[in-house]
């Protein structure tokens, strides 16, 4: 599967769009998490466990989106993009979205 932020692949040719493809997750804080980002928070610095749920929060994201994109008979995904927002307090969804489309 080709994922790409264009709207075109080079080299290749874009024989049929599928349409819209998406992913998502919905990530909490953990309060323990909380306390040690508070304490970076005054020292200054990564929060390295932040960086670490947002990373796989966007690989499980993107793994939905492609899982979509196949079950549409994809071959690629074009124009990728990501948007997070506020679900409640301590918790965000991250969404992956793009165009599903067949190459050749």
């Amino acid at each position: 599967m080709i994922i790409t932020t264009v709207e075109h692949i080079e080299g290749k040719r874009i024989v049929k769009t599928l349409g819209l493809v998406k992913g998502n997750t919905i990530r909490a804080r953990h309060v323990g998490h909380d306390l040690m980002a508070g304490l970076k928070n005054l020292v200054g610095g990564e929060i390295s466990d932040y960086t670490k749920m947002i990373a796989e929060a966007r690989e499980q994201a993107i793994d939905r989106m492609i899982d979509n994109a196949k079950a549409m008979g994809a071959n690629a995904i074009v124009g990728v993009r990501f948007t997070t927002s506020s679900v409640m307090q301590g918790a965000a969804e991250l969404l992956a979205y793009g165009t599903a489309v067949l190459i050749d």
